[in-house]
């Protein structure tokens, strides 16, 4: 994945945290990964990428994170349906976001959740990962973006 590439996506998470007038998004240097398995937080949303380009595009995050988010949406209830749908819900927008950037033929699909870390995720192993780390509030989370050019 090229460079140009990876600020669509630092300009997505960035424009996503900037609604919550509380604090700056910290965005920490992105960095590469041999699709081994990645870190995953609390809570996952993974979105798979079809179309002209294939991979899978995720946000991980800890709750700590997500209830910051919630708390400054003005949520009360912090439940786990709630964290599992607002990882969703990133997720979701990063991907979509992303779609605008990249074109039609971008494709994504609907967001997979999950809570805690899974068997594995599945990487495609000729490629490798972009690992985003961000820091909102003191609170945790990353992007993981692996695509084929």
């Amino acid at each position: 994945m090229k460079e140009q590439k990876l600020h669509i996506f630092l300009n997505i998470i960035t424009h996503y945290f900037q609604q919550f007038a509380n604090e700056e998004l910290i965005v920490d240097t992105p960095y590469l990964l041999e699709n081994k398995q990645p870190k995953i937080h609390d809570y996952t949303g993974v979105i798979g990428i079809s179309g002209a380009q294939k991979g899978v595009v995720y946000f991980s995050a800890t709750s700590d994170l997500l209830s910051c988010i919630l708390d400054s949406m003005g949520e009360t209830d912090k439940s786990e349906d709630n964290l599992v749908d607002l990882v969703g819900e990133i997720a979701n927008t990063i991907a979509g976001n992303a779609r605008k950037e990249f074109g039609a033929g971008f494709y994504i699909s609907v967001p997979v959740v999950f809570k805690g870390s899974p068997q594995s995720i599945i990487l495609p192993k000729e490629e490798r990962s972009f690992i985003i780390p961000v820091t909102w509030q003191g609170q945790v989370g990353e992007i993981v973006i692996c695509l084929q050019d």
